[in-house]
Formats: C-alpha cells, sequence, structure tokens
C-alpha cells in the first residue's frame, strides 16, 4: 500500500476515536517516548507514512513525510552539501522527521543557527477531527499571517498527526574545528559570552568538569583567524565531529549516569549556580543540564530557572511527579487549551503528553 493510500485509513481512524473517546498514542519511531508526560493511549503507528516527496538542494528546502527517518534525510543533504542546520538528536536510527519536529529538539548548533521552528515552512497535518490540513508552504517566502506549521513545532503531537514537513536547509561549512579551554565555569559563561559578541564563527560551545569545548565553522580563512585569535587546544576532523555528535546524542557518560535528567533553558548570561549536582553547560549558557542521582527538588530547581528568564524540564526520568513542563501561568494555560481544543476537540490525540489538563 502506498503512503497516501494510509490516509483515509487514518482519517476514518481518527473520527472514530472521536466519537468513542478513545485516545491515541501517535508513534513513529519511538526514539523519543521518554520525553514528555505519560504515553496513553492506543498505539497510532504513523512511521509507514515515509518518503522524501520533494528535494532541490537549489531550493535550500526539502519536503518528507512525517515517518521518513531522520536518517534517511540527513544523508541525502549531506550528498548535495548541505545539512539540517538545527542539529536534531535522533536518539536512535529509528527517528522519524515528524517526531523531530514534534519534540522541537535542537541540538549543539541551535543558539548559532537557530531552533527547529525557525526552518520550519510548511505541514500537513491530520487533526483530532480526521481533517488533512496544510498550512505554509515548499518556499521560503509564505503568505503572511499566524503560522500554524511552526505552532505544530514542540506539540509533541497534542494537536495533530504530522503527515509532511517541509524545511529550509543550509550548505553544509566548508571548514569546521573544536577548540578545547581550561577553565571554571564562572569563567567560562563570561567568556562565551564575550565571544558571542565577536565576529567570529561559533556554531557549538558545551561546558563541563573545568573544559569549556567551542566549535568555529564556517569559510576556512575565517575559522582559521577565529582559531589563532582564540588559541586553546584544537581537535580537528573526525575525533572533533564525534565528540559534538556524542553530545548530540546524549552517548556521553555524563547522560548515562542520571537517575534524574534537568534540561533548564534560561539567559546565556544567567550566573553559574551550584544546584547540588553535576552540572553541564550549551548554547552559549542558555542551556543547562543538571545530572541527579537522586531526586531535586523541582521547586527549588523551577524558581532558579524562572528567575534567570527561563524554565525548567524533566528531561529523563524514572518517575515524573514532579511534573515534566514547567507549570504554565493561568493566561498561557488557556491558550493550550484553546488550541487544543480546536484542533482535537474531543481530546484524543497524546492526550496528557504535555500537560495533564489536555
Amino acid at each position: 500500500m502506498s503512503a497516501e493510500a494510509l490516509i483515509p485509513q487514518w482519517q476514518e481512524r481518527v473520527r472514530n476515536a472521536q466519537i468513542t473517546g478513545r485516545p491515541l498514542r501517535i508513534r513513529g519511531g519511538g526514539t523519543k517516548d521518554f520525553y514528555g508526560e505519560r504515553l496513553e493511549g492506543e498505539v497510532f503507528d504513523v512511521s509507514a507514512h515515509a518518503g522524501i516527496v520533494d528535494y532541490d538542494p537549489t531550493e535550500l528546502v526539502i519536503t518528507a513525510r512525517g515517518g521518513t527517518r531522520l536518517a534517511e534525510i540527513e544523508a541525502t543533504m549531506q550528498e548535495a552539501g548541505q545539512m539540517l542546520a538545527f542539529e536534531p538528536p535522533l536518539f536512535g536510527e529509528a527517528a522519524t522527521l515528524g517526531g523531530c519536529v514534534a519534540s522541537g529538539l535542537s541540538g549543539p548548533r541551535r543558539p548559532y543557527a537557530g531552533a527547529v521552528r525557525d526552518f520550519v515552512l510548511g505541514v500537513r497535518v491530520l487533526d483530532g477531527k480526521g481533517d488533512d490540513l496544510h498550512f505554509g508552504g515548499r518556499v521560503m517566502k509564505n503568505v503572511a499571517g499566524f503560522d500554524v506549521s511552526r505552532l505544530m513545532t514542540g506539540a509533541l503531537g497534542t494537536l495533530g498527526v504530522l503527515l509532511e514537513v517541509s524545511l529550509k536547509c543550509l550548505p553544509r561549512p566548508k571548514a569546521e574545528t573544536t577548540l578545547v579551554f581550561e577553565m571554571s565555569a564562572p569563567e567560562a559563561v563570561r567568556r562565551i559570552n564575550e565571544w558571542a559578541g565577536l565576529p567570529l564563527p561559533l556554531s557549538a560551545s558545551s561546558w563541563h568538569e573545568e573544559r569549556l569545548h567551542v566549535r568555529l565553522s564556517g569559510a576556512e580563512a575565517a575559522v582559521v583567524a577565529a582559531k589563532n585569535k582564540l588559541g586553546g587546544q584544537e581537535i580537528a576532523g573526525p575525533e572533533g565531529e564525534t565528540w559534538w555528535r556524542d553530545l548530540r546524542e546524549q552517548r556521553m557518560a555524563f547522560f548515562a549516569t542520571a537517575s534524574q535528567l534537568w534540561r533548564l533553558s534560561v539567559k546565556p548570561t544567567a550566573p553559574y549556580a551550584d544546584l547540588g549536582t553535576f552540572q553541564m553547560m550549551e548554547w552559549g549558557g542558555a542551556l543547562r543540564w543538571l545530572n541527579a542521582a537522586s531526586a531535586l527538588d523541582s521547586e527549588t530547581v523551577r524558581e532558579w530557572a524562572h528567575d534567570h528568564g527561563g524554565h525548567a524540564t524533566l528531561f529523563r526520568a524514572a518517575s515524573r511527579h514532579a511534573g515534566v513542563f514547567q507549570p504554565l501561568q493561568p493566561a498561557l494555560l488557556d491558550i493550550h487549551r484553546r488550541l487544543k481544543s480546536t484542533f482535537d476537540p474531543a481530546g484524543i490525540l497524546n492526550r496528557g503528553r504535555m500537560y495533564p489538563e489536555f
């Protein structure tokens, strides 16, 4: 059966679920099942709706079905000398494009190139009423208006099944290298923010255990000039690429040993704070990972993140009793509820995956 032939069947299934109120749990590759609140409902496997629909490297846009494996997309783009600039984590070879956009997770290059939603040009969605909807398009310039396609990014499938996604591509950098510096956390925060204000080809940064890693990407002359200006110990070639890939995929020991893994998104200038456990910083100081051997006080963690312009997410944990996402203020919660009722009035799609309230 062709991928397109599946859509009428899926529409019927969604409509039947809407009538009965039976929840459906959308699942592609399942590599991000750990992320978010509880998994509830009958599995709705969408992995068969796969394949690249359109890709013209000269247009810098790729369109693929939601069940297409990210590894296939990245390999196809690499052959054309291009990449997904937000460097999405896969967390397994079965990772799909739909899961990538639904989770909204970006990798090390995010603060310097942009987040997932910055590259989403258009989507095709099956909503909770069984309607096949199209938003945005397959070109860089779209008609102005409410950008529903980007609204689907990070919604964890609570607003609809991502059937197709169009993404903006970028050329791969001509040169790339990694520099390592020995320094304390406060010094790393100061230095990386100082460097961010200079014309340097920064593309990633990470601090852990008194070592700051910085990646430079761009034209060869720019990379060489920046390397000479900053100094540090150089890690070039495959070794440097592997280091950042392992960070992106959380294959490092820091992540493997965590009983609780917290993800704090804050202002890049937020001071380093000892929050009672091992810590790693990314994104020029804007992303703080907390590795806890035992449960941390969620109120303390979330209060600190809020006080520094951000929020805290319980990224991985055996128990989610503390709540995965930062509680929403009443006004924001109301907006979320209204969006949910518009796209999924019966509340059948990934029920409770983001917040228990919907």
